[in-house]
């Protein structure tokens, strides 16, 4: 398997739900909201949602890899 195949298949420490008011994101391991300065990351529409799920995903990701170096 490549390594682009190994990096999609890592866990992801951030996903997103449905809520009342458009899209949240939230941090897997303990289900509670993701906050970005303060602010919990509720209410989003959908594309901002995603595009911060993949900005998270990656600097988690990133932070994972440079503490196994």
């Amino acid at each position: 398997m490549n390594e682009a195949a190994n990096s999609n298949n890592q866990a992801q420490s951030f996903d997103m739900r449905k809520d009342d008011a458009g899209w949240t994101v939230y941090d897997i391991a303990t289900y509670e909201p993701t906050q970005v300065n303060g602010i919990a990351q509720t209410g989003l529409d959908m594309e901002a949602a995603d595009d911060l799920l993949d900005l998270l995903n990656t600097l988690a990701r990133e932070k994972n890899e440079s503490a196994r170096h």
